[in-house]
């Protein structure tokens, strides 16, 4: 991995992050976000309606340009070198 990262330096830069740091991780707002939408008070019968639920949350954040960088906003990096 070392060197498959040295050799894309031109385009990738690598932060070097705590073991678990959730504010510094994007994913946990999204989780976040989704709990407090769609599964907020969702009491499933079967996995599948979890299930459905779950990817109608994270695909309502992935179709929204905004709140997707919004979140990566709230960590303080960058997608930007």
């Amino acid at each position: 991995m070392t060197a498959w990262i040295a050799g894309q330096r031109q385009w990738l830069t690598v932060e070097r992050l705590p073991g678990y740091a959730h504010d510094l991780n994007p994913i946990e707002m999204v989780w976040g976000n989704v709990k407090t939408v769609e599964l907020a008070n969702l009491c499933p019968d079967t996995i599948d309606e979890a299930h459905a639920a779950t990817e109608s949350g994270l695909n309502r954040v992935g179709s929204n340009y905004d709140l997707c960088f919004a979140f990566l906003a709230h960590t303080g990096l960058s997608l930007r070198p």
